[in-house]
């Protein structure tokens, strides 16, 4: 493996707000452990339908305060109104939260649900991230997704709904998460030809459970390469070799973008710290104290 890549890459974590006492201590787990990193901000799920508005408002808010970094809220369209989003979002402003992840948001019913907006609400995502904007003064981050949504009617018109996010008002778009590196860098090119010019995050997903991120690839329309079946045969009980093969699948594919003159990277941690410890540790996003430690001495 060559040197590890320059430490001034910049990273960021997303969660998801726990639903139990020993799901909270998990979390509360991985972000000790992963806060060191200095991310540049990390983001806080928001369930179907609004379905876990108050745990991600309790998340958000106690993350900021007791970490110092910039925590994201993520927010949709689904389940309010105009003014319930509104009031939400002056609710975030007032407690310090200056970061919101603007979604369209999947129906409480599940993501193979036809989408339909909230009456009186914001429509979609675009529609959400204007009102956010005549709301305060948020930093938005919007959803884009390489290979295009899966109820997106074609790419053209996937992008053109990116377009508009940005046009609202939207400062990034982080990427669903993907395994064809070359799908991202089209996508990219495609979007800068659009007039898109802000950043355009990957999103990486270190994977603890290859079915289920066959699963989660499924439903978000990601490709899972043969190659990539391949490696993780014959590994369902071994989860030390397991753990090991998606940290070098990982750190392969963030290699491959850097090389492409990605310098961001945003993980989805699933609310486990050790994956993303390791992959950023062979990156060179390592704690201060041991990015910055002298060499040991050698004997004369």
């Amino acid at each position: 493996m060559d040197t590890p890549l320059p430490a001034n890459l910049a990273v960021s974590f997303e969660f998801f707000p726990p639903k139990t006492e020993k799901m909270e201590q998990t979390l509360w787990q991985a972000v000790h452990k992963l806060a060191p990193l200095q991310p540049e901000f990390v983001s806080v799920t928001y369930g179907a339908g609004g379905t876990t508005r108050e745990r991600t408002h309790a998340t958000v808010c106690r993350l900021q305060k007791e970490t110092g970094i910039q925590a994201a809220a993520h927010l949709t369209c689904v389940g309010a109104t105009r003014e319930e989003i509104d009031t939400i979002a002056k609710t975030y402003w007032d407690s310090g939260i200056r970061h919101i992840v603007a979604l369209r948001g999947d129906p409480p019913t599940g993501v193979g649900t036809a989408y339909e907006p909230h009456p009186g609400g914001y429509a979609y995502a675009a529609d959400l991230v204007a009102g956010l904007k005549r709301a305060a003064d948020f930093e938005i981050s919007v959803a884009a997704y390489p290979e295009s949504h899966p109820q997106a009617t074609s790419p053209a018109d996937d992008l053109d709904n990116l377009k508009r996010k940005i046009d609202a008002g939207a400062t990034r778009a982080i990427t669903q998460f993907f395994f064809d590196v070359t799908a991202y860098l089209r996508f990219v090119e495609r979007a800068a030809a659009a007039g898109i010019t802000v950043p355009i995050v990957p999103g990486i997903l270190p994977i603890t459970n290859f079915t289920r991120a066959i699963e989660f690839a499924g439903s978000c329309g990601a490709a899972i390469p043969p190659w990539m079946a391949d490696l993780f045969a014959g590994l369902d009980n071994d989860p030390e070799t397991r753990q090991l093969v998606a940290a070098t699948v990982a750190v392969e594919q963030c290699r491959q973008l850097h090389a492409e003159g990605i310098q961001n990277f945003h993980f989805y941690t699933l609310n486990r710290a050790e994956l993303t410890v390791g992959i950023c540790h062979m990156l060179g996003v390592r704690p201060r104290e041991l990015a910055t430690a002298p060499a040991p001495a050698t004997a004369s």
